[in-house]
């Protein structure tokens, strides 16, 4: 059983990256991958605590240009794999995903170097009419991609609970500690930046009403959450009815135009 624990885990990194790059079927998000890493492990709260956590800290953050970003996917797999198989927690989670993550933008970099020649190289058979080696050439771009994520993931699976505690054990307690107070705060950060490009002075009120529920009335998230979907839906069909009045107004308006100027002609 672990075997195939293993195998999977390291099957869902790769595809993660492809699908990422491609076709975006399963989605790279943390929250998903981490509950699909928490069913293969076998525990799908710590598999969801973990992807919930690096999905907090994702947000506002965006890869883009050129630009490179931590691979909050690879470190909720990570994060969870090694929780749940050393059973030591989400600490340890967020202490040796979160590097894995960050080691995973230089290996992304020599990811788009290499495939930079790859799609040089189909852009010459392209031009030389060899289309089927053009066809074979492009499912090397994929396989690429798939190993910033497998290799890291292979070396964490392979050694397994050594690895982390080697980690763990030559880590500097302050290094830990400031690793803690970035997950408490890259959420904030997160949630700053989106909200920076959110028309946010236009619903203020629900914004406003969710706060006083979390922070004074301790409703769940989930509570939460059903409370937001309750005003998406009064503010969607009130909008709607505006919508519909404005063009049957419209519409009256302009009937009563043309009558108007079928009098006049007469």
């Amino acid at each position: 059983m672990t075997v195939i624990q293993d195998i999977l885990i390291v099957i869902l990194a790769g595809y993660m990256t492809i699908d990422q790059n491609g076709p975006v079927v399963l989605s790279w998000f943390s929250v998903i991958v981490g509950m699909i890493s928490g069913l293969i492990m076998g525990d799908m709260n710590t598999g969801l605590v973990i992807g919930g956590t690096f999905q907090l800290m994702s947000l506002g953050v965006a890869a883009l240009g050129g630009a490179s970003a931590p691979n909050y996917g690879l470190a909720t797999i990570i994060g969870t794999f090694i929780a749940v198989r050393t059973g030591t927690g989400t600490d340890a989670a967020l202490a040796v995903g979160l590097p894995v993550g960050l080691l995973a933008i230089q290996l992304e970099v020599v990811v788009r170097i290499v495939n930079n020649f790859v799609a040089h190289k189909m852009q010459n058979d392209n031009n030389a009419g060899k289309w089927g080696r053009m066809n074979r050439e492009a499912w090397l771009g994929p396989a690429i991609c798939s190993l910033q994520t497998v290799i890291p993931t292979i070396i964490v699976v392979c050694f397994g609970a050594n690895v982390v505690n080697f980690i763990l054990k030559f880590i500097p307690e302050w290094v830990t500690n400031g690793l803690s107070i970035a997950a408490g705060m890259l959420p904030v950060v997160g949630i700053g930046m989106l909200m920076r490009y959110m028309p946010v002075k236009k619903f203020l009120p629900f914004i406003l009403i969710g706060f006083v529920l979390s922070a004074y009335l301790n409703v769940p998230v989930l509570g939460i959450a059903i409370v937001g979907f309750a005003a998406a839906f009064w503010y969607f069909t009130t909008e709607l009815r505006k919508s519909d009045a404005t063009e049957v107004a419209t519409v009256a308006a302009n009937t009563v135009t043309e009558e108007m100027g079928d009098d006049f002609d007469e």
